[in-house]
């Protein structure tokens, strides 16, 4: 209720600036915010005034919420003052939380990181207003220092309005993540962050039914994370278990390369962003995925591990090493050592906000050694032409083998990029030589160059077509991919946009023209009956992306794509409907389909998916994820609940069930349901 003297007293902030939809206008809803400590907490009163209360945007209820559909609040605390990382808090009307951790102003993000922090709020006549309470121990910060200066910054969202405000730092070349662009916090004198033991044991009870047989699942263990110093935490792990992860989404693979799967699992999410070597798309020299999970994506054993991450002066430093056990091959799969994986990371802050790195993988199992190592150096400015922003870097990554040797083992990338509002580009050289092979990594595909450029122009009509908030017009985007040893064609696509915009309202649409190249070298099998023979296809394709204002109680994501596919034909297309009935329910469907027409033979694809969500409190919510394809002829079910009896300790009840509907008559052939209980205790 922020109605206690102390709230009354605090020096509000009222200066409040909309960054959209009218760039350097005050805010039409008038917004306050203050701030309080005490020995351990820091506290964020929050006044988002509304005329029109009613019409406030608020379905979400969960943790983590999908804070773009929604009236949010939003604070970024940079604690090291280092104009480049920062915590980021989330809060809507409802009471939910989201955070994040924010490295190298906004370029990369760890969404999965769960502080412990808590928000109450309330909804009144005046509009909405929040009490946040963050523990000082939740905050990594420098200690020993008599008074702290801080970056932080604000940022409040009316969704219906469409409307954006920041406190500082609102031009539309910054964003709410640029901490070198946030106002600065000072008056925290005194403030310790104390060493802590947190210790978080669980305990998962369930069970088992394959193939007509039952099995109990019963399985302990836990983490113990020691704050060595206030910016460092060592974090020991024993019988990791991953129960309680979400089910991958399916996809439809349509190309001779490989998928990619995000990783999912807390335990490596979490400190995922120390572990990168500059390197995206194609080339990825570490993929947390490759540990704890063999090729068919099954469950490896981790034995336990220890992990320290943190920041030492100007030094970020991220350790990590786990043994997996042994598991023997099952219906002719084969066997898997126990193997050993560490990971080592530096990253230096250079110049005001650049950074230097160097960055080792490394796998031992039956006495062999694989490495992946290497550096990286990126450049960043937001000075350029006065206030535009650049960056400029490369990477180059090595492999060695115990067992064997290759000529010149080596990747890496070169590139630059000038993201900005009204003009974007964007170029890039990468290389993967022929026996580069990063063994806890992840290539796309390998033995090639690619050279990649892009150029984005998106003006914003201020006298006519004002409906319009922004165009897109993109003249080139283009991925020319040729094998490194032969130096012929790989891959090839080209695309130009001659119209896409986005509304005032929250509409959008684009337009796009597609050039594309296969080159093979070999035969490909796109089905068991469809072989694409060897040499160079040119493909001209069309697509059309629309979607419905995604904040409305319903909304609507299409896209179609239709064009020439090798010596043959394609139309693709993607639907997803959302309705987002209230704070307890959410619902999306999506299906996906592809109509294939080749002389070889034509086939159809169709995936469908279905989610619901549903809250019951900030604390108690969950969700239903059901999927099917026509490849593999299962629904795929994952029915999931969370509890969080007390912020930090969570309680999860999963279901996954496998059902077959290759026949008329549809079965379970496999069916576990497990309980898991995470609790936490602070020593």
């Amino acid at each position: 209720m922020l109605d206690e003297q102390v709230w009354q007293q605090a020096m509000h902030i009222t200066n409040f600036t909309q960054r959209e939809l009218n760039v350097n206008q005050p805010v039409t809803e008038k917004t306050e915010v203050a701030l309080v400590y005490t020995e351990k907490n820091l506290f964020i009163g929050v006044w988002c005034y509304d005329s029109e209360p009613d019409r406030i945007i608020a379905k979400e209820f969960k943790r983590d919420f999908s804070h773009g559909l929604e009236d949010n609040f939003e604070v970024i605390i940079d604690t090291y003052h280092d104009l480049r990382n920062g915590y980021l808090f989330i809060i809507n009307p409802n009471g939910a939380r989201k955070d994040a951790q924010v490295l190298d102003n906004g370029s990369s993000f760890n969404v999965h990181w769960n502080g412990v922090w808590n928000v109450k709020t309330s909804v009144t006549k005046g509009g909405w207003f929040a009490e946040m309470a963050i523990p000082l121990s939740t905050l990594k910060f420098r200690s020993g220092l008599a008074k702290q200066v801080w970056g932080i910054n604000f940022e409040r969202n009316i969704r219906r309005k469409r409307e954006q405000v920041m406190w500082q730092g609102w031009s539309r070349d910054s964003e709410l993540e640029f901490v070198n662009r946030a106002g600065t916090l000072v008056g925290l004198n005194q403030i310790t962050s104390k060493a802590f033991v947190e210790v978080k044991p669980y305990g998962i009870a369930g069970l088992q039914r394959a193939s007509g047989k039952d099995k109990g699942v019963f399985n302990a263990g836990g983490d113990i994370n020691y704050l060595i110093t206030p910016t460092l935490r060592l974090n020991l792990t024993a019988n990791t278990d991953f129960a309680q992860v979400e089910a991958d989404q399916q996809q439809i693979n349509l190309t001779r390369f490989p998928l990619f799967f995000p990783e999912r699992r807390e335990f490596f999410l979490e400190g995922q962003d120390y572990f990168s070597m500059g390197f995206s798309g194609q080339i990825i020299p570490f993929y947390s995925r490759r540990i704890g999970l063999n090729q068919n994506r099954q469950t490896v054993p981790i034995l336990g591990g220890a992990r320290l991450l943190g920041k030492i002066n100007r030094s970020t430093i991220g350790v990590m090493s786990l043994q997996t056990a042994p598991q023997e091959g099952v219906d002719g799969e084969q066997a898997t050592p126990g193997t050993n994986y560490t990971v080592l990371s530096w990253r230096q802050d250079v110049l005001k906000q650049s950074t230097v790195g160097l960055m080792s993988t490394n796998q031992y199992a039956n006495g062999r050694l694989h490495s992946t190592t290497g550096g990286y150096v990126r450049y960043s400015t937001d000075k350029l032409l006065g206030n535009k922003n650049l960056i400029i870097g490369s990477s180059y990554a090595r492999n060695y083998n115990s067992d064997s040797s290759a000529s010149d083992p080596s990747a890496h990338r070169i590139f630059i990029s000038y993201p900005n509002d009204r003009v974007q580009f964007d170029a890039a050289w990468n290389r993967s030589a022929t026996s580069f092979n990063p063994e806890v990594g992840f290539l796309r595909r390998s033995n090639f160059q690619e050279f990649y450029s892009e150029l984005e122009f998106k003006p914003r009509p201020k006298h006519f077509l004002k409906w319009i908030r922004q165009f897109s017009f993109k003249p080139l985007d283009m991925n020319w991919f040729i094998y490194d040893d032969s130096k012929r064609l790989q891959s090839f696509s080209y695309e130009i946009r001659p119209l896409g915009f986005e509304t005032r309202s929250g509409e959008f649409f684009e337009f796009n023209i597609q050039r594309r190249a296969e080159g093979l070298q070999e035969p490909f099998n796109l089905r068991d009956s469809i072989q694409i023979a060897p040499g160079n296809y040119w493909m001209t394709r069309y697509e059309i992306q629309a979607e419905t204002f995604s904040s409305r109680l319903f909304s609507i994501e299409t896209a179609i794509n239709w064009g020439e596919f090798y010596n043959g034909r394609i139309t693709s297309g993607e639907l997803d409907l959302n309705w987002r009935a209230s704070r307890y329910l959410n619902v999306n469907m999506g299906y996906e389909h592809n109509w294939v027409n080749l002389p070889e033979g034509k086939f159809q694809t169709r995936l469908v998916n279905n989610r619901i969500e549903y809250a019951i409190s900030p604390n108690v919510f969950g969700s239903l994820f059901s999927q099917w394809n026509n490849e593999d002829e299962q629904i795929l079910l994952n029915y999931r609940l969370q509890v969080i009896p007390k912020i930090g300790a969570d309680f999860f009840f999963i279901v996954n069930q496998v059902l077959d509907t290759s026949t008329a008559k549809w079965r379970f052939s496999q069916t576990v349901v497990i309980g898991k209980l995470i609790w936490r205790f602070v020593l």
